[in-house]
């Protein structure tokens, strides 16, 4: 099989400061199957992108044209756009051959009246598949557009949990929290939380990884502000490398997912348990597929009830403990690269017969 997988606009497929729809494209072409040849279609402007096979579209030009004359070159069996649904579906009319995939990381906002509802129904109709990160997202989309029932798939983010493995038991008394800089992620409710639990515990300390800053400070400049305002052990790292991340959810004692919206998977969630860290979590969306029975949800979702499962789980060593390591053999079993990347395999597979078959 020869596969295409076509980043959205903008997307890099940067190696040193990769985003999570990267990493999990990653994450899953290292454990491709023997029959597909892969080829990632990325836009121009990271300094590195890695082993993979690639073709990067230049900044000049018209991207659309670009992105059609090589993927007429290359003549992939199946293309697998990510994420840009207006654009992939433009894409996707040249290429009536192949099998057409849609991989969306995040949820399809429900139609709002009955002309949207007409014309994303129309977009999703040049798609022989649509594939997402969660039964979470796949059972959303579905409840809005019931039509596209056979069509829709779920295959979990993998996690590379070597890279991020470390014992639970010798950790930092330190609080992490990782994700853009969003209303959606919850950051004004931890910066409204934190100062509460550290001025309670002084020998703690938080540090908060805050991507896409350069977009985003607008609106969290003033919630981090009024935050360090109110407490000197926090540190912030506006657009860190993933590697500083990595390295100090390994020594973390406990992560923080306080997501307002429904995560479509949450890989923050998987990233913090693999690391052995104990993980505080809104538990929206897909966020309990990652972490089955072993988080503390927090419901309702507010900065008080946010602070006190902070507190709880820094006055409770033991459980805290328990649930690092139990989280952590969670992920390792359940969302495995291989394991994830042969779901994947076999859907594109199925997909393809059938149509050959057809």
């Amino acid at each position: 099989m020869r596969i295409a997988i076509v980043l959205p606009p903008g997307g890099l497929f940067a190696a040193d400061q990769p985003n999570s729809i990267e990493t999990v494209i990653r994450t899953l072409a290292a454990e491709a199957g023997k029959d597909e040849v892969l080829k990632v279609f990325c836009d121009e402007g990271a300094q590195t992108h890695g082993d993979l096979p690639m073709h990067v579209v230049p900044k000049a030009g018209d991207r659309h044209a670009q992105l059609v004359e090589a993927l007429e070159a290359f003549a992939p069996d199946i293309i697998e756009f990510h994420q840009h649904t207006i654009s992939a579906a433009k894409l996707a009319k040249h290429f009536p051959n192949a099998v057409r995939l849609l991989y969306r990381h995040n949820d399809v906002k429900p139609p709002r009246n009955p002309f949207h509802r007409w014309r994303y129904a129309r977009r999703h109709k040049a798609f022989d598949g649509l594939i997402f990160v969660s039964e979470a997202s796949r059972d959303a989309f579905v409840a809005a557009y019931p039509a596209f029932t056979d069509r829709a798939f779920a295959v979990r983010n993998p996690i590379n949990a070597d890279l991020w493995s470390a014992s639970p038991e010798e950790r930092e008394r330190l609080i992490l929290f990782a994700g853009r800089a969003i209303p959606e992620k919850g950051l004004d409710l931890l910066c409204e939380a934190l100062p509460e639990v550290l001025n309670r515990h002084p020998n703690w300390r938080a540090v908060l990884y805050l991507g896409d800053w350069h977009k985003h400070v607008g609106w969290g400049g003033p919630h981090v502000k009024r935050m360090l305002a109110r407490t000197d052990q926090v540190t912030t790292r506006p657009n860190a490398p993933l590697a500083d991340v990595r390295e100090d959810m390994k020594t973390a004692a406990i992560a923080v997912v306080p997501s307002v919206w429904a995560e479509p998977l949450g890989l923050a969630a998987l990233e913090a348990h693999a690391a052995g860290a104990a993980l505080v979590s809104s538990g929206r969306g897909g966020l309990r597929e990652v972490s089955g029975p072993h988080a503390v949800y927090v419901e309702p979702l507010t900065a008080q009830s946010l602070t006190e499962a902070i507190e709880g789980l820094i006055n409770a060593p033991k459980r805290r403990l328990d649930l690092a390591r139990a989280g952590q053999a969670h992920v390792m079993k359940t969302h495995t690269p291989a394991a994830r990347a042969a779901e994947l395999s076999a859907l594109r597979r199925r997909l393809l017969d059938a149509r050959r078959a057809g």
